[in-house]
């Protein structure tokens, strides 16, 4: 006989897939006395449920699919397309790559500031550089400096929407994977319903519409912040200062998100019990973090002056630099540091370009347009004040909660209840900041009993709204076509209206919605299709020119506010804080709640 073996055979896994659903994806017919899919999304996947049909099949099907939207709505127009003279958006991003790869590093903040000047943080300079450097491969002339503004070359187009997929794929996409997944591990979700639950946040309108129709690179940023909640439910807190760094190094609107990340941050450091350690440990990591961002621009600093690269003689040096306590004298070793230091930051906060520029359906362009209040005749120091009293105020609850209970399965409400309060409350927001309190709303699909009605139609009211208040910008840009297929497909594949109404007046599983949600909901619904057929047959009047726009506004801004009120109410009830202050009694899952 041969000689036993201490190695046993594997066992084969048993599929993932329970007969029955927890998370909303599955209902019961009562005709039939069978289950069947409760929104058309899950019937796209019914073959697979109670297979064991591997993930390494069904993962690549679902990056194809989500992959082909995104590249189809690449082949329409983009921001400022034939449009001079400034040519919009795409002609920034191109423009920050011939300005990266063609100058010496100390001058990429300083360079032609009337020209697209360089005004996010350093991670996003380092990516256009390398971008450039890449594109300069393919064909020079792209990024000719001088020589190539406004250029709107086919293969040009082509090459900068594949840098938007490339860089999306290798950073959004493989966190938001993750993330699911570590909400399928906490929640204890099987595989089938977290692949339906990807497929739902992958195929977020208003991410695709702004990146790959309008043209930006937000799921950079968009990316790590995933990847820092993704960290945080995994109760790694200090890869989540990691990522976290580099969502401010891409861009600085992920400090919407700072003060729930500093929340949860100091929470864990105190509660059960005072970890001095783990303080010591998050501190460190952040300061080295932001060392090694800016440690290419520092060095390069170095190098441009041992070159003795001066500057231009008509630089305007920032104002920062007079705000130190002491006189700095050019002659001084770190002078040239400080400089570049103090230009970024200016360059980064435009404090100087008013409380809003566009039309964006927050709370102070929507009391400026409507009438209600003209905002112009204050200072924008008094403006800009007042914006910080607001946001403060707003973002204080969501932080106050996730503080006091630093609880893994809170932060995405967390994040999306601070996320709405600036959105509506602070300085210089644009449109696309919506992008922000969307993508950790998005998330809850894949949480506990995140496809039940009590989440998922508040879910997609959140992200139909956002794109609708985002059309003026998008018809703009000539994305009619996309906007109408994207976000009409979001709400097929998802159940909502005007799709479906199933959710408010059908049979379905799950938590059912309060009358008082159905009538707000399907009122905004309704005035969204009504503004929808006004702006298209109807003229505004001569004298009022943007009236459309200003309605798009206020109903957008009152809806959003609504929505800041719900994460913020749901914030609260998951934390336990009612409960234990004696204001709603405890039910059967509190405990369990409280272990996570």
């Amino acid at each position: 006989m041969p000689p036993s073996s201490s190695h046993r055979p594997r066992k084969k896994r048993k599929a993932e897939i329970s007969s029955s659903s927890s998370n909303g994806t599955v209902s019961y017919d009562a005709n039939t006395k069978r289950e069947k899919p409760a929104f058309p999304l899950v019937a796209f996947f019914w073959p697979a449920r109670g297979t064991s049909i591997s993930q390494w099949i069904l993962l690549p099907c679902i990056l194809m699919v989500v992959g082909l939207f995104r590249w189809c709505t690449g082949i329409w127009p983009y921001s400022g397309f034939r449009k001079p003279p400034m040519h919009g958006d795409f002609e920034a991003q191109r423009h920050w790559m011939e300005l990266t790869t063609n100058l010496p590093l100390t001058h990429w903040y300083f360079h032609n500031l009337e020209w697209w000047g360089l005004d996010y943080p350093p991670l996003t300079a380092y990516h256009s550089w390398l971008l450039g450097k890449v594109g300069a491969l393919i064909r020079p002339e792209w990024f000719a400096l001088y020589l190539s503004r406004g250029m709107d070359d086919l293969d040009l187009k082509v090459f900068m929407r594949a840098t938007v997929i490339i860089s999306e794929y290798l950073v959004y996409i493989p966190a938001v994977i993750i993330c699911v997944r570590h909400f399928a591990k906490l929640y204890h979700i099987n595989s089938w319903e977290s692949s339906i639950a990807l497929t739902a946040i992958l195929m977020q309108p208003a991410t695709i519409l702004i990146d790959h129709g309008h043209f930006q690179y937000n799921t950079v940023m968009l990316g790590f912040v995933v990847a820092t909640i993704s960290s945080m439910l995994a109760g790694r807190a200090l890869w989540s200062c990691v990522f976290f760094v580099g969502a401010l190094g891409f861009k600085q609107m992920a400090l919407f998100y700072a003060p729930a990340v500093a929340a949860y941050l100091a929470g864990v450091c105190l509660f059960p019990r005072v970890n001095p350690l783990r303080f010591l440990g998050i501190a460190t990591v952040t300061i080295a973090s932001f060392g090694i961002l800016y440690l290419p621009l520092l060095l390069g600093t170095t190098y441009d002056t041992y070159r003795n690269v001066p500057l231009s003689s008509d630089v305007v040096k920032p104002a920062l630099l007079s705000a130190f306590p002491f006189e700095i004298k050019e002659k001084t070793w770190y002078y040239p540091y400080l400089l570049q230091l103090a230009q970024s930051t200016h360059r980064i906060f435009p404090f100087a370009r008013g409380l809003f520029e566009d039309k964006v359906a927050n709370v102070w362009c929507a009391v400026h347009s409507s009438g209600v209040h003209k905002l112009h005749q204050y200072s924008s120091t008094l403006l800009s004040r007042a914006a910080l009293a607001l946001t403060l105020a707003s973002i204080a609850p969501p932080c106050v909660i996730l503080f006091l209970r630093p609880k893994r399965r809170l932060t995405p409400l967390a994040f999306a209840a601070t996320a709405w309060g600036f959105f509506l409350c602070s300085y210089q927001v644009h449109e696309k900041n919506i992008l922000l309190p969307l993508l950790p709303m998005t998330l809850l699909l894949a949480s506990d009993g995140g496809m039940n009605p009590a989440i998922r139609a508040w879910v997609g009211y959140a992200n139909l709204l956002g794109c609708w208040t985002m059309f003026p910008l998008l018809a703009r840009d000539e994305l009619r076509i996309p906007y109408v297929v994207l976000t009409l497909l979001w709400s097929y594949l998802v159940g909502l209206p005007p799709c479906s109404f199933s959710l408010y007046f059908g049979q379905v599983s799950g938590d059912s919605l309060h009358w008082s949600t159905k009538l707000l909901h399907l009122v905004t619904y309704l005035a969204m299709l009504v503004w929808h057929g006004v702006e298209l047959f109807m003229r505004p009047p001569s004298d009022k020119p943007d009236l459309w726009v200003v309605a798009n506004v206020c109903i957008g801004a009152a809806g959003f506010g609504i929505c800041y009120l719900w994460c913020l109410w749901r914030l609260l009830e998951d934390s336990g804080l009612l409960v234990d202050l004696g204001l709603v009694k405890k039910s059967s899952t509190d405990a369990e709640k409280k272990k996570q």
